[in-house]
Parts: structure tokens; sequence; C-alpha cells
């Protein structure tokens, strides 16, 4: 996996568990930024006021990357909500994720070590059932090519995940469009082969 392509949640997904009349809500959302994910976690304090505890960890960017990890155990003792939440979103393979966790206290006192598993579970728990999309980081790029070439440079389309060509015509044909990053150079590399040097390429 590249760090420009990668799974990310698709929407908002919730989903409730009990451990010892404790009620965990687990909700979910895709957040690109940290302001994104604090915007998210404020809605969840407010939509859940009342809950004993809203507990979060965040992951920003590529899935595993800690550069933009965030946690927090609301009120928890030290390392029981917070700490497990992040280790467990760090490994299940997900990019761009704000989790919150709010616990409703059912009366029975569940120890450190059970807060630990029930924060784990209800991670894991929602986790399983996350819809999922890919995210993708595109370059824009601008090409100028001979009319001549025009078709073998549009048959290379899909080969390289191209989309939204725009075209202007003059003595040339200038192209603007986006393709992933990760297809950049071997583009660039596929249109220098096919005209000889003769495309005009530049990254936008």
């Amino acid at each position: 996996m590249t760090t420009s392509r990668y799974p990310v949640p698709a929407k908002w997904h919730r989903k409730q568990t009990e451990v010892k009349r404790s009620r965990f809500i687990t909700t979910v959302a895709n957040t690109a930024t940290r302001e994104s994910s604090r915007s998210f976690i404020q809605k969840i304090r407010s939509e859940f006021s009342d809950a004993n505890h809203n507990c979060w960890a965040c992951v920003i960017g590529a899935p595993g990357s800690t550069l933009q990890a965030g946690m927090s155990d609301d009120g928890e003792p030290h390392g029981a909500a917070g700490k497990p939440m992040l280790t467990t979103m760090l490994h299940a393979n997900i990019g761009d994720i704000t989790v919150v966790v709010s616990r409703y206290f059912g009366g029975i006192r569940l120890g450190k070590g059970g807060m630990v598993r029930a924060y784990t579970a209800a991670v894991l728990d929602t986790l399983a059932t996350l819809p999922t999309t890919e995210k993708i980081s595109y370059q824009r790029v601008d090409i100028t090519i001979p009319y001549k070439l025009l078709e073998q440079v549009e048959q290379l389309y899909h080969k390289y995940e191209i989309v939204n060509p725009q075209l202007t015509y003059s003595d040339l044909v200038h192209i603007e469009l986006q393709l992933p990053v990760e297809h950049c150079d071997m583009f660039n590399s596929h249109l220098n082969e096919l005209s000889a040097g003769g495309i005009v390429f530049n990254k936008i």
C-alpha cells in the first residue's frame, strides 16, 4: 500500500455494545485533518452530553501513521480507554479516522483491565462492520502534445487511472488532467517513450 492510496471510512458509522450493564456507544467518522477530527469529537460530546465519558482516538493520514494521532481517556483511569482504542485503530489498516466511545456506567465496576478490554472490543466490533472507501491522492498535470499522438495518449487514460481530462486546441493539443500520485512518474516516462521526448509534461 502507498501513502497516496488507502482505505478510509465511507461515512459515519455507529454500533453499541454492553459490558456488565455499561453501554458503550462507538461512533466512527472520516476525518482527514485534526480540525475535522476535533469538530466530530465535539459533535459526539454534544449528542451524548449525559454520558459518563466520551473517550476518543484518531489517526490522521495513512493507516498506522502516528504523526497526527491523538487520544483521550476523558476521565477514565489513565491508559484504560484512549490508548487501547488508538492501538486497535493503528492496526486496523484504515486511515483518516476518528473514533469516539461514549460510555454510560451501568453500576458495576470493570476494573482497569476490564475497561481496556471493553474499549478495545467496542472499537473492534464497530470497525468490523465499518463501510470503507479508497482515498486516492491525485496530481494535476498539464501536457502539450502534437495532434498525431492524441489518440495514443487517450488510450493511456485507463491504464494510469486518469480523470477529468480537459483539452484545449491550438497548433498543439494542451491537456490538463489528474492521475494518482503513484502513477505520475511512470506516465511521464511512457509519454517520453511514445514521443521521443516530444511531449511537454508539467505538474501543476
